[in-house]
């Protein structure tokens, strides 16, 4: 897995296993979902330097999906090779609304919108410290 930085965007590259599909060699619907939360998880990493271990210990934030919607529009198959490109389109102290769109070959096969919550370790409501999110 390879993670590279592209224009006011993250780009993270993986691979389909025999795991991620059907009885066919075509990748599991659900198994999109998989690819988009390390591409998100990776993303907060790499903008962020921290891991959310460290985000709930140190800040005490903690993001959850709270919306997404996922369109289908090609499928990927065993061991092609994809890259998750995710992009923040809105930006809030309380919330973040990503595009994440999955490419094989620049050719996309899955878009997906996604609005995370940024809520406290008791589950409440929290903000995102300022420079926090001037990093994402």
């Amino acid at each position: 897995m390879l993670i590279v930085n592209y224009m006011a965007g993250h780009i993270y590259k993986t691979k389909v296993y025999y795991e991620d599909t059907d009885a066919g060699g075509i990748v599991y619907y659900a198994r999109y979902l998989h690819f988009i939360e390390r591409a998100r998880t990776e993303m907060i990493y790499d903008h962020l330097k921290l891991n959310h271990k460290q985000l709930r210990d140190q800040f005490n934030v903690i993001f959850v999906v709270r919306e997404c919607n996922v369109k289908y529009l090609k499928s990927a198959n065993f061991e092609d090779n994809l890259e998750v490109k995710t992009k923040v389109v809105k930006k809030s102290s309380v919330r973040l609304n990503l595009l994440q769109e999955v490419y094989k070959n620049n050719e996309i096969l899955v878009t997906s919108q996604v609005e995370l919550a940024v809520i406290d370790s008791n589950g409440s409501v929290s903000k995102l410290p300022k420079d926090l999110l001037e990093k994402i």
